[in-house]
């Protein structure tokens, strides 16, 4: 019986040692091939969009490049849907999904989660003339929010009696409303947000109340504790480097500000 038992646990070893072993080898084998293979966005601007010159750009296509120089390895980027990322990352087809990806319960049943690298936040945005220090501020002002959005929701709780709240049926209009100057503010995500800033520079427009904050992780297959380990180290440097706020305030009008880890 002793001997079954010795025998017993020898094969479930045999069958759970390679399994970890894989878990734990992907840093590994990326610094010996030299390259990773990272998921990026393509279709939502700031973060990851195609630009005229046909190449992938934005704050998350960023983030990636600079993860692969602290790596010191060739970065392979490739690109996924919101629906697919996950799934990309399962696979091993990708080493890390960096892809405006939110932490939450259910997805860690699937993925683990390094530190927080960026925001992902809807707030009120208004040209660099116009003072806004604070929600008490916005009373005698007019500010474009999309009916029924997060930020309607929210900005209807926070603006003080006094607010000219105009509310508009999609995000296009809400957008083309501030740029036609119909009102002087305008209440919205960041991913709305920072590409309106980018695709019209003229208006000078910032980002000037946070509403509501929800940050942005990196994906990293179950169990891949070392490549996870490393890329929090890589994080944790960005941040006191000043990297994180640089990049942040590039692409979406303000600085990264105190992440979650």
């Amino acid at each position: 019986m002793h001997r079954r038992l010795v025998l017993g646990i020898a094969l479930a070893a045999s069958i759970v040692l390679p399994v970890a072993a894989q878990a734990q080898s992907s840093l590994d084998d990326i610094l010996a091939r030299k390259a990773i293979t990272i998921a990026i966005p393509t279709d939502f601007p700031p973060y990851g969009f195609v630009g005229t010159d046909l190449k992938p750009q934005g704050l998350d296509v960023e983030m990636a490049q600079y993860i692969a120089g602290k790596l010191g390895v060739k970065l392979e980027l490739l690109p996924v849907t919101t629906a697919n990322r996950i799934a990309y990352l399962q696979t091993r087809k990708a080493a890390l999904v960096i892809s405006t990806l939110g932490k939450n319960a259910e997805r860690e049943k699937v993925i683990d989660f390094t530190f927080a690298y960026s925001p992902f936040f809807q707030g009120v945005f208004g040209s660099k003339s116009l003072s806004l220090k604070s929600f008490d501020d916005m009373k005698g002002k007019t500010v474009g929010v999309t009916r029924g959005a997060i930020e309607d929701m929210e900005l209807t709780k926070l603006a003080p009696e006094g607010t000219n709240i105009r509310r508009f049926e999609d995000n296009n209009a809400t957008i083309a409303a501030f740029v036609s100057g119909q009102v002087q503010l305008v209440a919205t995500g960041a991913s709305v947000a920072g590409n309106m800033m980018q695709r019209n520079p003229n208006l000078g427009a910032e980002f000037k109340l946070l509403i509501k904050d929800s940050p942005n992780f990196i994906g990293v297959a179950k169990g891949d504790d070392k490549l996870r380990t490393r890329i929090n180290e890589i994080i944790d440097a960005a941040r006191a480097a000043g990297d994180l706020d640089r990049l942040s305030q590039k692409w979406l009008g303000r600085p990264a500000g105190d992440l979650p880890r």
